[in-house]
């Protein structure tokens, strides 16, 4: 699942999309509005966000609402903490050696 959200955030309209929900449901026509590309180029982006499970549909009659769903970013920011975590920890201890070196 990783693989998928970070593809599906690589795109800055697919972004722009999910700050959008991030203020809430929205149908899709109203994400789709502020965007000069057609509703298929929009749905799309939407399908990818649906995959990664970012993005919750709920459909009543004919109307499409979109949610965002907040758990797959959680699940990404958590490795992107532990990678940031590993890689200053490791950092760190080539700073160690190098001061090391430099004063022995």
């Amino acid at each position: 699942m990783l693989d998928e959200t970070l593809t599906a955030l690589a795109d800055p309209t697919r972004r722009a999309i999910l700050t959008r929900l991030a203020a809430g449901e929205a149908r899709v026509t109203e994400i789709a509005a502020p965007f000069s590309i057609s509703l298929n180029s929009v749905s799309k982006h939407i399908r990818m966000l649906e995959r990664a499970a970012l993005v919750r549909r709920r459909i009543e009659g004919r109307e499409h609402f979109l949610s965002l769903n907040p758990h797959s970013l959680d699940e990404t920011a958590q490795w992107i903490e532990a990678q940031r975590k590993l890689w200053a920890w490791r950092l760190g201890e080539l700073d160690d050696i190098l001061k090391e070196k430099a004063h022995g």
